[in-house]
C-alpha cells in the first residue's frame, strides 16, 4: 500500500471485463481455478526438485484468459512456492497501442486491478531512467496496454507483498535490453517476467509449426532466430534470451498451445507458450 501521498497517480485497469473478469471475487476465483487446473507437464516436477535451481525469469502469454490463462498459470503456479522470496517484479512486454522507440515506464505511482493496487518502485525507476537513456516515461504507452495488465492478477494471487517495475518495450536493441535485465540477474528478490504471445493469425497447423520452431529457439537461447512475426514480444524476449545465455540459465518449457486448442476456431489462431528460466 502506498502511504504519504494525498493524490496518488493510479493507472486504472484498461481491459478488466474484456481480457479477464472485472469483479473481484470472480477474478480471484478464475485465477485460482487456472492455477489449480494447470497441466502436469514433465518439466515442472524436475524444476521443483532441482536443489540448486533458482527461478529467475518467466515467459508468459498475454491474451484473454479464456485463450491463454491455462498456459500462463502453468508458469505462475511456480511462484506459489516462492511467494515470500520475490519482493519486486520487473515486467516487460511489447507496445501494442503506441509506437515507441526504446522503452517506457509510466508516470503512475501504482497500478490497479480488481484485486487491489500494486505499488511501483519509484526510487528504482528513477535510478534506471538516469542510467538507461533509451528508457523514457510515458503514461500514454501504458494507458491502454494489455500485455502487462493481464499478468498482474496472477502475480497478486501468487506472490506476497511486492513492488512493480512495468516496462513497455518498443523498438529496442537486444543488447540494451539484455544489459537492463543483467542489472537484476544477481538480485534474488526480483522476478523477471517477459510477456509475449507467439505467432499470429495463421491456420492451426501452420501456427503449430512456426511456434515449435520458436519454442526450439527459446530453449536453445538462440535469440537471433526470433522475429516479430514469431512473437509479438520479440524485443524483450530476445533481450531475456541473450541475458540468459550470458548467465548460462536453464530454460524449462511449461506449456505450448494456440487459441485453436482453447477457445477459438482453427482457421486463424494465435500461439501461446510459457517457460521458466532457472540459475
Amino acid at each position: 500500500m502506498i502511504t504519504g501521498n494525498t493524490e496518488k497517480n493510479i493507472r486504472p485497469p484498461a481491459v478488466a471485463s474484456m481480457f479477464y473478469p472485472g469483479g473481484t471475487a470472480e477474478l480471484r476465483n478464475a485465477v485460482q481455478n487456472y492455477l489449480s487446473n494447470a497441466g502436469t507437464e514433465e518439466d515442472v516436477p524436475k524444476l521443483k526438485k532441482g536443489e540448486t535451481a533458482e527461478l529467475r525469469t518467466l515467459i508468459v502469454p498475454h491474451a484473454g484468459y479464456i485463450y491463454s490463462g491455462k498456459i500462463a498459470a502453468s508458469a505462475y503456479r511456480l511462484l506459489e512456492q516462492n511467494q515470500n522470496r520475490f519482493k519486486r517484479v520487473l515486467l516487460l512486454g511489447p507496445a501494442h497501442r503506441v509506437w515507441l522507440e526504446g522503452a517506457a515506464f509510466p508516470e503512475a505511482d501504482a497500478f490497479q486491478t480488481p484485486l487491489g493496487e500494486i505499488t511501483l518502485d519509484k526510487e528504482l525507476i528513477e535510478k534506471m531512467l538516469a542510467e538507461f537513456s533509451w528508457i523514457s516515461v510515458s503514461d500514454e504507452a501504458h494507458a491502454e496496454e494489455h500485455c502487462l495488465e493481464v499478468q498482474l492478477p496472477f502475480l497478486q494471487e501468487t506472490l506476497g507483498e511486492f513492488k512493480l517495475l512495468p516496462l513497455v518495450v518498443g523498438d529496442a536493441k537486444t543488447e540494451l535490453l539484455a544489459a537492463l535485465i543483467q542489472q537484476f540477474s544477481e538480485d534474488h528478490e526480483t522476478l523477471i517476467v517477459i510477456s509475449t504471445d507467439l505467432s499470429h493469425f495463421h491456420d492451426y497447423q501452420t501456427a503449430r509449426e512456426i511456434d515449435a520452431r520458436t519454442a526450439n529457439a527459446i530453449e536453445l537461447l538462440e535469440q537471433n532466430r526470433i522475429s516479430t512475426e514469431d512473437a509479438c514480444g520479440a524485443y524483450p524476449l530476445r533481450g531475456a534470451l541473450l541475458a540468459a545465455s550470458q548467465n548460462q540459465w536453464n530454460v524449462h518449457r511449461l506449456g505450448l498451445c494456440n487459441s485453436g486448442d482453447t477457445a477459438g476456431d482453427r482457421g486463424r489462431v494465435v500461439g501461446y507458450g510459457a517457460w521458466a528460466m532457472t540459475a
